[in-house]
């Protein structure tokens, strides 16, 4: 299915919630959405047959200078087609809902982006460090994260 079709589905089923397509400038082309309804459209591109959106390929997260996007990249192995969905998030206190309902890899993709980003993902089964030791302070993949010097005593 092509992603202009899988847009007007959007647009159509979440009137309001759904914000723009990019087709050129991101491969596959990606579907920028509301937040606060990520899980009920992530139930519905998983559930609808013609869409059926049954793998969650990857969840990553973006820092940019305004804000966070969290990106969702599916695959249906049904029908063979590939779609991103992605978050705009604010930069301060992060958040937005999990989606480990709709697909459960998302559990350890969302504690990553927990771990490294900073981004909280509401009601995660078991939201915490995945890469990083539970005492380390802050978040090491964003832009404005400032190394420590030691940890533990060590010098890093």
């Amino acid at each position: 299915m092509e992603a202009q079709r899988i847009y007007q589905l959007l647009t159509e089923k979440f009137p309001g919630n759904i914000y723009e397509l990019k087709e050129k400038a991101t491969q596959p082309a990606s579907i920028r959405v509301n937040p606060e309804t990520i899980v009920e459209i992530s139930s519905y591109l998983r559930d609808d047959s013609e869409l059926a959106f049954d793998f969650l390929m990857c969840l990553s997260a973006v820092d940019y200078p305004e804000n966070f996007t969290v990106v969702y990249h599916l695959f249906s192995t049904k029908h063979l087609h590939k779609i991103a969905i992605g978050v705009k998030l604010p930069r301060e206190a992060p958040r937005v809902h999990t989606v480990e309902v709709v697909w459960p890899a998302a559990n350890w993709h969302e504690r990553e982006a927990y771990d490294l980003m900073g981004i909280v993902f509401d009601k995660h089964s078991d939201l915490r460090r995945i890469l990083l030791p539970d005492d380390w302070d802050g978040h090491t993949l964003r832009k404005d994260y400032q190394a420590p010097k030691t940890y533990n005593g060590v010098k890093i």
